[in-house]
Formats: structure tokens, C-alpha cells, sequence
């Protein structure tokens, strides 16, 4: 940030984005599409909620981070979706490309509530309780969410061949 920028956050806002930063970019990566640079993810949720309100009067500004972080995620694959259809029209058939197979690949193919669910639950160790409640949906939607992911995760890699 250029130091005009700077001055116009409060310091209580700027230490606080420079301790979350590290753990909203790891978040970011893990809902984020492969086209779109978590930086700017990130970016993009602290310009939309600090145009709202200061971080420091949030009461959990890291959860409700993730929660714009989430949206944008989905409203992104939605947007790159409806592009990829429109170019795919306009597009003359393309030579077919060697497709080799990367469990990111996979993890790209679930829907950023999936991602966001198992990153949650995973790797922040939050309860199914928690993420509802930061997600705005049911506990029983996201558990039958984590389980499907997990099961097509799981069926992909066992039906990938050993590359040793």
C-alpha cells in the first residue's frame, strides 16, 4: 500500500491486516480458482469490508474476512464459468493437450463451499458448527458437503495410476 492509502486506515486496521494476512491468503488459495491471484482475493474482501466499517470494530474480522472471501470466490467461478462458454463458443476447436493428472486439478474441480469446508474444517480445525454459523448454511449441508468432496478426492486418487 502507497503511504496515502496507509493514512487512511486506522493503525488499529493496519496492524490487524498485517497479523490476518498470512492466514487469509492461505484461505484465499485454498476457494480462489487457479485464475485468480489470492492477493487479490484478499485484496478485494478488505477493500469491500473496510468500505463498510473499520476491521477493528469487527467482533471476529478474520471470520468475517473468509466469509467475503468465500462469496468472491463463488461469484468468481461463476463469472469464469460463463466466459469459458463464451469463448468456447467462439473458439475454434483446439488440439487436444496432454492432460496430466494433479491432485490440484481435482481439488479445482469442487466448488468453492466444498473447498472453503474442507479448508475450514481441515487445516483451521473449526467445528461443522462454526463453519455453518460463518457460512450461513446448515450444519448437515456442509457435512454431507465435506463427505462428498472428500469421497470424489478420494475416488480420484485411487484410480490414478502410481507414478513412482
Amino acid at each position: 500500500m502507497t503511504s496515502a492509502r496507509t493514512a487512511a486506515l486506522s493503525g488499529d486496521d493496519t496492524s490487524l491486516i498485517r497479523s490476518l494476512y498470512p492466514t487469509l491468503r492461505r484461505f484465499a488459495g485454498a476457494v480462489g480458482s487457479s485464475e485468480v491471484d489470492p492477493d487479490d482475493l484478499v485484496q478485494e474482501a478488505l477493500v469491500r469490508t473496510i468500505r463498510r466499517q473499520p476491521l477493528h470494530e469487527l467482533e471476529h474480522p478474520a471470520a468475517y474476512l473468509w466469509k467475503v472471501m468465500y462469496r468472491l470466490a463463488a461469484d468468481n467461478r461463476r463469472s469464469l464459468g460463463r466466459q469459458r462458454k463464451a469463448l468456447a463458443r467462439l473458439a475454434e476447436p483446439a488440439a487436444a493437450e496432454p492432460d496430466y493428472p494433479s491432485d490440484l486439478a481435482e481439488l479445482e474441480r469442487l466448488t468453492p463451499q466444498a473447498r472453503a469446508v474442507l479448508y475450514l474444517h481441515e487445516v483451521v480445525g473449526f467445528s461443522y458448527a462454526e463453519i455453518a454459523e460463518l457460512l450461513d448454511a446448515k450444519e448437515s449441508s456442509l457435512r454431507r458437503t465435506a463427505s462428498r468432496a472428500r469421497r470424489a478426492l478420494r475416488n480420484v486418487l485411487e484410480e490414478a495410476p502410481d507414478v513412482a
